[in-house]
């Protein structure tokens, strides 16, 4: 019989709707919208205000929210995270278990699983999926697969940007309820990584019928086939059933066969509602049900109108990036730390931040195996600031310092307010800034991740799951545009940290890795915010996640206070 490997210990701990989500329901809201079969007003429906479109439904090819979330509702992966925190728990597979090396990884399946259209759910669906992304057969598709690159390092033919031997070998099923991954070298990230929606279970029959690999690229545009724009096809609690791009909703129904637990409600629907003050006023007046990620400046008059402001435990952070390629003063160290020493994180917390935000002073988050007290700490102090620079000959230096708009992250809620103060705590100190606000999906990212041409550049990021690796060993793995510079010793240490099969040993790995970011100063850690999801005051049994990992399966519509 296989054991299971027991989830790393964590202090994310689940935390009920009862207890210390800061749920609060002050006084009773106004009257629900009528509704109609599909409306918020139908108690048998929720409806969901999303910021945005989602890209596609195929979970390999996504990885942003706003398309994970009506995914994660019809999608399964082989290991899930237990709600409310980043700890593993069985999803379709029971059982896993590792070789001694890590090489190779045994997984027991559910049995009794059908995917949306029929078909058996078994090993070799799990393997045929593996095999998929593997082979992904276009550059087009391969550079679109941005977790499964990250995580798995490379394809059978690395025509993305992937390089280098990857991580993926074969995969085996023996029987039916067997599934044996075979790797190439050992990966820390798993099991923990195994629970990323990217790595949800599609069905072969669906993949292959409805040609999911064919991607298409024109310039820097990408097209997907019919099955990720129109026949996603998973094992979970609901499933598709249409996307109206002209009335901007999406629209899922309770999976009937589903193996486990039915959904408590027939439908959801995701409406597309851009701006956030309109996603406040849809909720208050019963048009919605819920949206994620308020305005911190709105908690309580949500509060006020009897919705539900859901605080997440916090697992983000927010920093200030450094590109060492364009100015040769940021090649020197001191004028790195300079930069650091001239923040003063506690009152941006206090200030730009939502309450219960706190100053960070190192990459990986308190609750994380990796954290430690014995990273090189630069605290808020403009005088070392100031000697620093003079000892690295630095004056007058200007910094083109590139803040996203027309965005709000959970890390990052209003990015020009808290560029502002982070701009005059460094003019304070005589470096002088010039502000580049650039588009969020309109040149922002294309300019700072792809292209380089920053100097300072303010960005963030919500953890996928429990791990490191998946902070610092995302940031600064390997070389990138983004930080512009190459030490082979930080390279090192966090690809030793990741190739760790033993927890302890993984452990000392990371915590030494941070060590030596936080004396190499690549970057500038600020700050980690709670971040909240708020629905109506008659929703129950919504369970908010650390890792924005909501699933609307256990959600009920009650009465109205």
């Amino acid at each position: 019989m296989l054991q299971t490997r027991v989830a790393r210990t964590r202090r994310l701990a689940l935390i009920g709707l009862a207890g210390a989500l800061a749920v609060s329901m002050t006084a009773c809201a106004s009257e629900r919208g009528s509704g109609g079969e599909g409306g918020a007003g139908n108690e048998n429906t929720l409806v969901f205000g999303a910021a945005g479109a989602p890209k596609n439904f195929d979970p390999i090819f996504n990885d942003d929210g706003e398309s994970f979330r009506p995914i994660r509702q019809m999608y399964e992966t082989l290991i899930t995270y237990k709600p409310g925190t980043a700890d593993l728990q069985p999803g379709l597979a029971t059982e896993w278990r590792p070789s001694d090396e890590g090489k190779t990884w045994t997984f027991k399946l559910r049995e009794g699983v059908k995917f949306h259209d029929g078909t058996d759910f078994n090993a070799e669906a799990v393997c045929f999926n593996f095999d998929r992304w593997f082979n992904m057969p276009s550059a087009a598709a391969q550079s679109q697969m941005i977790y499964y690159g990250d995580v798995f390092e490379g394809f059978a033919n690395n025509q993305g940007d992937a390089t280098g031997q990857p991580v993926y070998k074969s995969c085996e099923a023996p029987d039916p309820t067997t599934a044996v991954l075979h790797l190439n070298k050992a990966k820390g990230a798993f099991p923990d990584a195994f629970g990323l929606t990217s790595l949800s279970m599609s069905s072969p029959t669906a993949l292959q019928k409805y040609k999911a690999d064919d991607v298409k690229q024109s310039g820097d545009s990408f097209s997907y086939p019919a099955y990720a724009n129109e026949h996603p096809t998973g094992t979970g609690p609901y499933k598709f059933q249409s996307y109206d791009k002209a009335a901007g909703t999406i629209t899922l129904v309770r999976n009937e066969d589903y193996w486990g637990e039915k959904a408590k409600l027939e439908r959801i629907i995701f409406r597309i509602i851009p701006d956030e003050n309109a996603r406040k006023q849809e909720l208050t007046s019963g048009q919605i049900d819920g949206y994620d990620l308020p305005n911190p400046a709105d908690y309580q008059a949500l509060r006020d109108a009897g919705a539900q402001v859901m605080i997440r435990p916090v697992f983000n952070i927010l920093y200030l990036g450094i590109n060492q390629a364009n100015n040769p003063a940021l090649k020197d160290v001191r004028v790195r730390k300079a930069i650091e020493h001239a923040i003063n994180k506690e009152q941006l917390a206090k200030n730009e931040l939502p309450e219960g935000a706190s100053a960070r002073d190192q990459f990986v988050p308190q609750e994380t195996d990796g954290y430690t007290d014995q990273v090189e700490k630069h605290n808020f102090d403009p005088n070392q600031a100031k000697q620093l620079l003079r000892q690295a000959g630095v004056q007058n230096l200007t910094l083109k310092f590139y803040v996203p708009t027309e965005v709000s992250r959970p890390y990052m809620p209003n990015p020009v307010e808290i560029a502002g103060a982070i701009a005059d705590d460094l003019k304070a100190v005589g470096i002088n800034v010039e502000m580049v606000q650039r588009p969020w999906n309109g040149g922002f990212k294309d300019d700072v991740q792809k292209a380089g041409k920053h100097d300072l550049h303010l960005l963030g990021w919500t953890g996928d799951y429990g791990d490191a690796g998946n902070f610092i060993g995302t940031f600064f793995g390997r070389e990138k545009a983004e930080f512009g510079f190459n030490n082979p010793e930080i390279f090192n240490a966090l690809s030793t940290a990741d190739a760790q099969v033993d927890e302890a040993a993984q452990k000392r790995a990371y915590e030494q890795a941070a060590v030596a970011i936080s004396k190499y100063v690549p970057a500038v850690p600020l700050t980690s915010s709670p971040p909240a999801i708020v629905v109506g005051g008659n929703i129950q049994g919504l369970v908010p996640s650390p890792l924005t990992d909501e699933r609307f399966a256990t959600v009920t519509k009650g009465q109205q206070s």
